[in-house]
């Protein structure tokens, strides 16, 4: 199937961030007729949505931050801990990831390494949660 052509004249749309694993996505040609509908990165993102334990991840973060200092971190093990059980809080560790750098686009919370805000798209190892400091 052949995909349209840009005209060179034809900005490329802004890139958006995807509604499940928050992650920035870029404009692709195969998309040139329904950008603005475009909400997941992939089809597993699409698949898995936002579920209840995504938005009360989420929640956790916040509540979490709440409670400490305004320039205290938390870990994303520190929301799954409290919402996961005493056997299962490891499998939430990646979707605790995806609910912090949903936050991040909300403009709600900042990743950081190092002590330094890094991109939630490209950050690798272990990361800290904190408020947002404009």
């Amino acid at each position: 199937m052949a995909h349209k052509q840009r005209s060179a004249a034809s900005p490329v749309p802004e890139s958006k961030v995807c509604a499940s694993c928050g992650r920035e996505m870029q404009w692709r040609s195969k998309w040139a007729d329904n950008w603005d509908a475009v909400r997941y990165c992939s089809d597993a993102c699409r698949r898995r949505g936002v579920t209840d334990v995504d938005r009360r991840l989420e929640e956790t973060i916040i509540e979490l931050l709440d409670k400490r200092a305004a320039t205290s971190t938390i870990c994303p093990s520190d929301a799954a801990r409290a919402v996961g059980t005493k056997d299962d809080w490891r499998d939430l560790m990646e979707p605790a990831r995806r609910a912090a750098r949903r936050l991040v686009d909300a403009g709600v919370v900042d990743i950081t390494q190092g002590g330094s805000v890094v991109d939630p798209s490209t950050a690798r190892g272990p990361i800290r949660i904190r408020r947002h400091r404009p």
